[in-house]
């Protein structure tokens, strides 16, 4: 709850049909409402002209639309990425992501400003934390690039990635509501097959998404095969050990019956060698999995080279031939922009190769 109300897009349809319901109007008001803001993606209430005006005046007395303002988009020379650096109510800043893909649309968002977890090739981790997101200000990302796309006349948005600035397990409930509001078939309708969302490795959470079933894909950053390794460069292995984590992905592929994407950066001379290729096999093996290898992108705070392509594919052949793993290397977008995998800091940065073209 804000001064100016809650936040529309916090709802689920059938919490928004209960609002409208509770002030005395027709629960038919409250589809045309949620068609207004998912259908239509309007901008501001007063917008909704089809509503009437006791409900709109309900509305603009009780609630907002937390559309995020662009502070600045920023076009990378790749010509398929484009990033936005949005502002909250507070005066904190974060980034989302649009990419485009053969076939394909992605928006990669953000859960949090900033983040906890202090991974150290990783631009938010260097930054580290301000606050979670609430549920709302994650939908309002989405809808921000569904609403670009659609001014556009281009295909509606096809796959989301919970990969931007944060944890998301770490901000469990209000990711999986957002979740749970983009994915509902009588709006934006993401099918939950078409979301991922990536943790570092928070335990509990993973062991929660197990639990509840959760349909959405999970990626889990992994980047070293020993304990020693990992916790050197992801500092949360030290709460949450290597043998723990893994337990813990074992748990989530039983009971959901869901392979597990790995995700794994390479960097030069740390992580990126046939040992360790052989050593992530191992740790895998027998696992429903697949192994993204990520070319580390470059940020201010680390001095780590990315791995070379010929050092991918020769990871690549061991995972294949040793192990069976199917794996992928991830196309590189917008890193001129530092709009690539753990580039993303929430601040208005030099964008030297790359385009800006102001809040739009």
């Amino acid at each position: 709850m804000t001064a100016s109300g809650i936040d529309l897009y916090q709802f689920t349809r059938a919490e928004l049909s209960d609002l409208i319901a509770g002030w005395g109007f027709s629960r038919v008001h409250a589809a045309r409402l949620w068609n207004y803001l998912y259908w239509e993606q309007a901008e501001s209430i007063e917008a909704m002209a089809d509503l009437p005006a006791k409900v709109k005046g309900k509305l603009l007395a009780e609630t907002r639309l937390g559309v995020l303002p662009v502070s600045l988009a920023t076009d990378s020379s790749d010509g398929y990425t484009r990033k936005f650096l949005l502002a909250l109510p507070d005066g904190l800043q974060i980034e989302t992501v649009r990419m485009h893909f053969t076939g394909r649309t992605t928006a990669c968002i953000s859960s949090q400003a900033g983040c906890a977890m202090g991974c150290v090739f990783c631009a938010t981790g260097q930054r580290g934390f301000s606050r979670h997101l609430t549920a709302g200000e994650v939908v309002s990302q989405v809808v921000h690039v569904a609403r670009l796309l659609k001014r556009a006349g281009e295909p509606r948005l096809r796959n989301l990635v919970v990969m931007g600035m944060g944890e998301p397990l770490h901000n469990y409930e209000a990711t999986l509501r957002a979740m749970e509001i983009v994915s509902d078939g009588a709006g934006i309708a993401l099918g939950a097959e078409r979301i991922t969302i990536s943790t570092v490795g928070v335990v509990p959470g993973i062991l929660r998404l197990a639990e509840e079933n959760q349909p959405y894909s999970l990626a889990v950053s992994l980047h070293a095969a020993t304990q020693s390794e990992r916790a050197a460069l992801v500092p949360a292995a030290r709460a949450w050990p290597l043998d723990q984590l893994m337990e813990a992905c074992r748990t989530y592929s039983t009971r959901t019956g869901r392979r597990i994407f790995y995700e794994w950066t390479l960097i030069e001379g740390k992580n990126d060698g046939v040992e360790h290729a052989h050593a992530v096999g191992a740790l895998l093996r027998g696992l429903p999995a697949q192994v993204n290898l990520i070319p580390l992108n470059p940020t201010e705070g680390y001095s780590g080279v990315p791995g070379r392509t010929s050092a991918a594919k020769v990871f690549q052949q061991v995972l294949a031939e040793h192990y069976q793993l199917p794996s992928t290397v991830r196309q590189r977008r917008g890193i001129d922009i530092a709009a690539g995998c753990g580039q993303l800091a929430g601040a208005a940065r030099d964008a030297a190769a790359g385009s800006v073209v102001g809040a739009d």
